[in-house]
């Protein structure tokens, strides 16, 4: 019968597993298949127009060819015509006048784009050209999108469960060694100086504070004398209960007060595994991770990419590559650093969904702490108001 029961056990327990882990690996294969038929898609789309046969090319060629002729003998005079002249043709150039489509949409190019469109972060140097090429990218950023968000918050529950235990056990551990350190102090008393009338807690091996003792109770109230000696015994006995209650219990955690687009899911413990995929988007809601520590693990994550990437673009500093990824993970996307050999970037397209991710539980931190202190100085200053 035991032979029997375990097999089934295990059957249960990789049941179990499995529909854990099975919506989490269809959201990410999901992105992952959209991204690669986006890639074929635009790489056919884009890849087979027309090259430099434009007629707005042409003008600007020649308009670039005829720009000596506004130049005179001065040479001061020169440098100004020029500057303004040159920013005049500059602002008509477009990128796809210089660059072959068939190497800039290939699989891995238009593989960059796509993940460059569903992340919303846009920089700017690759784009469609084509109409057919402009309808396909707004349909496919429709459905992008919406999918792309879904995969940033079913990622948040996972990193939000990961990071709230991390910290609390760090917090345990961090108050069993100050408890060790305490009682390795002078806080701590010896058990042989312990009174055999004190509490049960003063029989532990910490002692918090010495309880009064019936007779310096009965000296401590004024009207001591007049009462009966068996009200007395009453009086101290619920005092003593009282006081011994007081030390046994924990301490009280007061959760950080803050604001949630729906209130009923701040209920309930954080775990690691969400059962349905109605659970969605709650362990967000209810992590409590300092703001602190969430600005270091965001600086470090930064910091980590901005040394590898110089080492595959010879362009970029450590500077330049740290404000690149910063701009990456928070989809700004000015567009004024691209890089030149985005495939060799495709290999860190894990990389910028998990720091989008870090970086909105950092700003959703940072949002409840400012509602929450927003909230106390609007109290505050009604009771000041009030009084």
């Amino acid at each position: 019968m035991e032979r029997s029961s375990q097999p089934r056990q295990g059957k249960r327990v990789c049941t179990r597993v499995f529909w854990a882990v099975f919506p989490h690996t269809v959201f990410i294969s999901s992105l992952v298949i959209y991204a690669f038929l986006g890639a074929v898609m635009f790489s056919h789309t884009e890849g087979n127009r027309k090259w430099n046969e434009s007629e707005e090319y042409m003008n600007f060629m020649r308009d670039l060819r005829n720009l000596s002729i506004y130049l005179t003998d001065n040479s001061a005079e020169n440098e100004e015509l020029f500057k303004t002249k040159a920013h005049e043709l500059l602002t008509k150039a477009k990128t796809e006048w210089f660059e072959n489509p068939e190497e800039q949409w290939s699989f891995l190019g238009s593989l960059f784009f796509c993940c460059t469109v569903f992340t919303t972060v846009g920089y700017g140097h690759s784009y469609p050209t084509t109409k057919s090429g402009r309808y396909l990218c707004m349909l496919y950023a429709l459905f992008g999108i919406p999918l792309m968000f879904l995969v940033l918050t079913d990622l948040g529950d996972i990193l939000a469960a990961i990071l709230s235990k991390s910290y609390n056990e760090f917090r345990k551990l961090q108050s069993k060694m100050l408890t060790s350190k305490l009682c390795s102090g002078c806080i701590c008393k010896k058990t042989n100086d312990i009174k055999p009338g004190s509490s049960l807690l003063m029989q532990h091996n910490i002692v918090i504070q010495e309880p009064l003792s019936i007779t310096e109770v009965l000296k401590s109230q004024p009207s001591g004398q007049t009462k009966s000696l068996q009200r007395w015994n009453a009086e101290i006995f619920d005092m003593l209960v009282a006081r011994e209650n007081q030390y046994l219990l924990s301490p009280k955690m007061h959760p950080f007060e803050r604001w949630s687009s729906c209130p009923e899911l701040d209920s309930g413990k954080t775990t690691c595994v969400t059962e349905n995929v109605d659970k969605i988007g709650k362990e967000l809601e209810k992590l409590d991770v300092p703001i602190l520590l969430m600005a270091l693990i965001v600086f470090a994550y930064i910091s980590c990419a901005a040394a590898v990437l110089p080492e595959w673009e010879s362009h970029l500093d450590f500077e330049e590559a740290f404000y690149f990824c910063f701009i990456t993970l928070t989809t700004i996307g000015f567009g004024d650093i691209h890089l030149q050999h985005p495939n060799f970037f495709l290999f860190f397209s894990l990389y910028i969904v998990i720091g989008m991710e870090i970086v909105i539980i950092a700003f959703k931190l940072g949002q409840n702490r400012l509602i929450s202190l927003y909230k106390k100085v609007i109290s505050y200053a009604s009771k000041k108001t009030s009084t």
